[in-house]
């Protein structure tokens, strides 16, 4: 569990910043919003003896949300109309989940993976 909480959870949960989930109606069928760039990640773990905290590349093109960072973790997501995001990050056999929203420059939300929890912020780099 150790070399997860190092490495995986290291780089992997910190792609969870950008989570969410999103299955109401609403979210579908709200006008698309472009959350499209780079965005500045940092999680904190409330619940765990993963690292406390820290902050990781994330970006956004269309609906996808993309790894940003150099580290070898799957990102797969999407965001919604309204914000809301969906992700799942794997690395190394392990994964997790999240949850949260973003506006226009910044969002916020929770996490889980393994015995670690948290929660999230991001913030719209500029240049986009």
């Amino acid at each position: 569990m150790r070399f997860w909480q190092n490495v995986a959870c290291r780089t992997a949960l910190a792609g969870l910043a950008l989570l969410g989930l999103a299955s109401s109606a609403a979210a579908r069928t709200q006008p698309a919003r472009s959350f499209n760039g780079m965005w500045s990640v940092v999680i904190v773990t409330t619940r765990g003896d993963c690292d406390r905290a820290y902050r990781y590349p994330v970006a956004i093109a269309g609906a996808n949300v993309i790894n940003a960072g150099n580290a070898a973790v799957d990102i797969s997501g999407r965001v919604q109309g309204n914000g809301a995001v969906a992700v799942r990050v794997s690395a190394g056999g392990k994964s997790a989940l999240g949850s949260g929203r973003l506006g226009p420059s910044s969002g916020s939300g929770s996490w889980s993976g393994g015995a670690c929890a948290g929660v999230w912020t991001a913030e719209r780099r500029s240049g986009y």
